[in-house]
C-alpha cells in the first residue's frame, strides 16, 4: 500500500501551488493553551511562500529562496539557511510537505510513514524514528484531496511539545 502511494504522491501531488487563505491552531501541549491565527498563504510550487496573517494583523512567514523572514509574536527575525541548519530542516519540511513530496519530508526527519485512505482524502502520517533530528518535527500529518492532490491540513508537532495544524481552505 504504501509504494502505491509513493508512486501516486510523484505524479499527483507534485509542484502544487497555493493562493489561498488558512487557519493556523497552534496548542502548547504542558499549558494546554490553544491560540488561533488565519491568513493568507501564497505558494509557488517551488521555494517561495508568503503567510501573511490577518489575525493577528502584521504577523509574517515568509520563505524566499534560501531567506526565512519571520514576524510572530511581537518577534522579528531574518535567517539565512544555510547559517541556520535548524530553520534550513523546517524550511525544508515545509515546503516538501506543501508541494507534496512527503517522501522526502519523511527522509530529512529520518522517520516512518503511515499511508491511510478515508472517504475523498489521502492521509500521511510521518512519525520520527528515535530521536527528533534538530530543527525537525517529531510528527508530521498530512491530510490531502483525492480528488485533485491538493492539501487541505497539515499538523507539524514539534519535539518540545507544540503542536501547529494549519487549515488550507
Amino acid at each position: 500500500m504504501i509504494i502505491l502511494a509513493v508512486l501516486f504522491s510523484v505524479s499527483a501531488f507534485a509542484q502544487q501551488t497555493f493562493d489561498t487563505e488558512f487557519t493556523q491552531t497552534k496548542l502548547m501541549k504542558v499549558s494546554g493553551k490553544t491560540t488561533e491565527k488565519t491568513g493568507h498563504l501564497i505558494f509557488d510550487g517551488n521555494d517561495n511562500l508568503s503567510m501573511m496573517y490577518s489575525n493577528p494583523e502584521g504577523e509574517y512567514f515568509i520563505i524566499e529562496g534560501n531567506q526565512v523572514k519571520i514576524n510572530m509574536d511581537g518577534k522579528k527575525a531574518e535567517f539565512d539557511v544555510e547559517k541556520a541548519k535548524m530553520i534550513k530542516l523546517q524550511r525544508a519540511t515545509l515546503l516538501n510537505c506543501l508541494s507534496g513530496n512527503w517522501e522526502q519530508a519523511a527522509e530529512d526527519n529520518n522517520a516512518d510513514v503511515t499511508v491511510t485512505e478515508e472517504k475523498d482524502f489521502r492521509n500521511i502520517l510521518i512519525k520520527t524514528r528515535g530521536k527528533v533530528p534538530r530543527g525537525g518535527y517529531s510528527s508530521v500529518d498530512l491530510t490531502y484531496r483525492l480528488s485533485d492532490g491538493m492539501m487541505v491540513k497539515m499538523v507539524l508537532e514539534e519535539a518540545i511539545g507544540i503542536i501547529n495544524t494549519y487549515e488550507i481552505k
